[in-house]
């Protein structure tokens, strides 16, 4: 039976009332939005529908003499069609304590049915055998209705309103808990059924898709599902936020308050810089990077990669290290399972390196939560913006330091004799930092990521305004690549197909890479106040490193928003321009600009 939730904290007159009922009963276009066309929707209903009624106080206000009017049809409709039926939600009949208990016991059930499916995407990623993906999506397809319903049952909301009613009587923690749990409710609430479980399916189906599509070099494979999930992302976002835009409302779910006005100044700020320092760079001789370049075997990659693990801080005991086609970090239930992988190429011994370093980044946030979060929403990282802030730091603002080239370049010398012969830890680090343009976002230089990042969003920005077609795609792609970084893409493989992003629905993810970056380059400049982070990475000492970052960002999961949390750790608004003194001092030094 389809539940269908009225609220009086939702709908403030009558139009909304009938956009609600409309969106969530799935009513045609031409439905007339009064009582007289909802009388008839309802009477030639042939499935079963429970219309609940919340706030019946709110209503009344709202609605006033309009709501008794609604009832008589309802009443009406019920006695007319069996599969009609209607009735005001009652609040629990608990103390605050017993409902705060009941809160806890439902976060554990929705902590371990998140486990299973994050179990089921890992496996997906790194080991089940090709032909498994269709056995996935059903199990998914069926995990992903018992999280709806269990998300948005009427225990569920009935228990959330009545300690959001009572949030006086709760902790900063409590309140915290309630806001996201109801925020995300209400969303999944305006979502079909039917159609969120069949995302989560396709999803399953488009990421196997991909990675075939992506072996062959052949976009025309991955074509027919990726315009499902656009498609399927665009109503989406018309269902939860009704007369935004689409675009703007993903952006906001992976960095809260994001939108395109927002991405679009902040691009704008970093072209600013970054290109006329990229031509400068240009017109100089370039780095060495033959150091790491050459016949480094898997197998002593990843001996380097489980000494990397520790090095940087991570326990072995709660972090795995795995292997995939596109390098990702997951929480497996909680931050006390976190699964890390990479990708190793023989002929280049720094991509699996900063993969590693990078993705351990991810995994130092998560497993940095304050033990008390975890099997709570409040578990791990806030936003992807802050989440790649911490990756980026590590990867970058650590990983290709002076300091750090100076500790790991024994490291090196002892996995890789042969190859390190000669060499210096200088030249190790003028080799980590050559700035060029490339095909590969995860392959590049600190410069010019972004402009790969940049290139992302503009695709994704017109494909959401209807300016560019799923098809045309590879094409555009090409165009802008030859645009922003002068350079030919050969095929599909090394270029529209590089990531996974868009096969599993992170779809507006991209502008946080940028974003992080950025992010990285103020919590460095404060974290320098007080720590000295050179020395520390000469040493190969990340301790006094990790621990400001854990006081300052990781203990806190999602306790604060993430501009708040940004303005606690900083004690400053958000500045990009600190981000591109960062580029500007370093490329100036390293090619004598």
């Amino acid at each position: 039976m389809k539940t269908v939730w009225i609220s009086g904290r939702e709908i403030a007159d009558k139009a909304e009332l009938h956009r609600a009922l409309s969106r969530q009963l799935e009513f045609p276009d031409y439905y007339g939005a009064n009582l007289d066309a909802l009388y008839d929707m309802l009477t030639s209903r042939t499935e079963p529908c429970r219309i609940v009624l919340r706030d019946r106080a709110l209503l009344q206000e709202h609605l006033q003499d309009y709501l008794r009017r609604l009832l008589r049809v309802l009443e009406d409709a019920a006695l007319e069609n069996p599969n009609v039926s209607f009735c005001f939600a009652e609040a629990p009949s608990l103390t605050v304590e017993e409902a705060k208990e009941k809160l806890r016991a439902l976060q554990q059930k929705m902590s371990a049915l998140d486990h299973a499916c994050a179990l089921l995407y890992y496996d997906g990623a790194t080991t089940a055998p090709k032909g498994t993906a269709a056995n996935r999506a059903q199990t998914m397809a069926i995990l992903s209705q018992e999280s709806y319903e269990l998300s948005t049952g009427e225990e569920t909301v009935s228990l959330l309103e009545y300690l959001d009613e009572h949030r006086e009587e709760l902790d900063q923690r409590e309140k915290r808990t309630v806001y996201l749990l109801l925020k995300d409710i209400r969303q999944m609430q305006k979502i079909p059924k039917e159609e969120y479980i069949a995302l989560q399916k396709l999803l399953v189906e488009g990421e196997d898709i991909w990675h075939t599509a992506k072996e062959k070099s052949d976009f025309a494979l991955f074509e027919p599902a990726l315009t499902e999930i656009f498609a399927a992302y665009i109503r989406i976002a018309g269902y939860c936020a009704p007369g935004k835009d689409p675009y703007d409302y993903w952006l906001g779910e992976f960095e809260e308050g994001l939108s395109k006005a927002g991405c679009d100044a902040f691009f704008e700020t970093l072209r600013e810089h970054i290109i006329p320092l990229l031509r400068k760079v240009q017109a100089k001789p370039q780095l060495d990077n033959s150091m790491i370049r050459g016949h480094f075997p898997a197998r002593e990659q990843d001996e380097l990669s489980r000494r990397l693990i520790p090095l940087i801080g991570l326990d072995p005991d709660h972090v795995g290290l795995g292997t995939t086609e596109h390098p990702f970090t997951t929480s497996l239930g909680s931050h006390l399972d976190e699964r890390i992988t990479t990708h190793y190429y023989e002929e280049d011994v720094s991509y699996s390196m900063f993969s590693v370093i990078h993705e351990g980044g991810h995994a130092l946030y998560d497993t940095g939560s304050d033990d008390s979060l975890a099997y709570t929403v409040l578990d791990g990282g806030v936003s992807m913006g802050i989440h790649e802030s911490q990756s980026r730091f590590y990867e970058n603002l650590l990983g290709r330091s002076r300091g750090f080239s100076k500790y790991i370049f024994p490291v090196l010398e002892e996995i890789f004799p042969d190859q390190m012969a000669g060499h210096t830890p200088e030249e190790l680090y003028r080799a980590l930092n050559r700035a060029e343009p490339s095909l590969i976002r995860t392959e590049a230089d600190e410069l010019t990521y972004c402009l790969h990042v940049m290139i992302r969003y503009e695709l994704e920005k017109r494909i959401f305004a209807g300016e560019l077609s799923v098809h045309d795609l590879p094409a555009e792609w090409n165009r802008l690549y030859r645009e922003y970084l002068g350079i030919e893409v050969p095929d599909d493989k090394h270029g529209v197909l590089q990531d996974s992003h868009w096969s599993s629905g992170n779809i507006g993810y991209f502008p946080s890479y940028a974003l992080g970056s950025a992010y990285g380059a103020q919590f460095l400049r404060k974290m320098k106040e007080t720590v000295d982070v050179e020395d520390c990475l000469s040493r190969g000492d990340f301790g006094p490193i990790n621990e400001w970052n854990r006081e300052h960002i990781w203990k806190y999961g999602k306790l604060y928003s993430p501009g708040e949390l940004f303005r606690m750790a900083v004690g400053e608004e958000f500045d990009p321009t600190v981000y591109t003194a960062y580029l500007e001092d370093k490329f100036t030094e390293l090619y004598d600009l």
